[in-house]
């Protein structure tokens, strides 16, 4: 399984979309969190994130195929945020989202911090990330009854 990141530019917003939508629907309907789900986010804010000057955003493929997308935020004093990380469902639990953070920090070596955040209730993403490094900041929000959001720092 070979993974790759290819940089995203607006003609690539339709397959981003469509990616993101799939990947993210399985946890609304658990969550029911329709204002902050990026299922509902619209392609133009999407295009918007792609032509951002401080934000790169990828295309994750495996093996030549689109799997997921990434999108990193540059912030201050060589700060990045992964906001969102995104794997199709049936790619999900193969190790791509672990080769992407690797590729990741070897792309933007210069970083002294990474933060990203994601949903208390789904262990699996927890594991996942303590596993690539990452520690809780302790700060969390709650979006509803059945979702917080935990905030991790590397």
């Amino acid at each position: 399984m070979n993974i790759s990141l290819t940089k995203s530019s607006s003609k690539d917003a339709e397959i981003i979309h469509t990616m993101q939508i799939k990947s993210f629907m399985p946890l609304l309907e658990k969550y029911q969190d329709y204002e902050t789900s990026p299922v509902n986010e619209p392609i133009e804010k999407i295009i918007d994130k792609i032509n951002q000057s401080f934000t790169d955003y990828y295309i994750i493929k495996s093996d030549s195929l689109d799997v997921g997308g990434v999108r990193i935020v540059k912030k201050n004093d060589k700060r990045y945020r992964v906001s969102p990380i995104f794997i199709l469902p049936k790619y999900q639990g193969k190790g791509i989202a672990q080769k992407v953070f690797q590729i990741l920090e070897q792309m933007y070596s210069d970083a002294n911090e990474w933060e990203l955040d994601t949903i208390l209730q789904e262990q699996g993403n927890c594991h996942l990330y303590e596993k690539v490094g990452y520690k809780q900041t302790g700060e969390m929000k709650v979006i509803n009854d059945r979702l917080t959001l935990v905030f991790y720092k590397k």
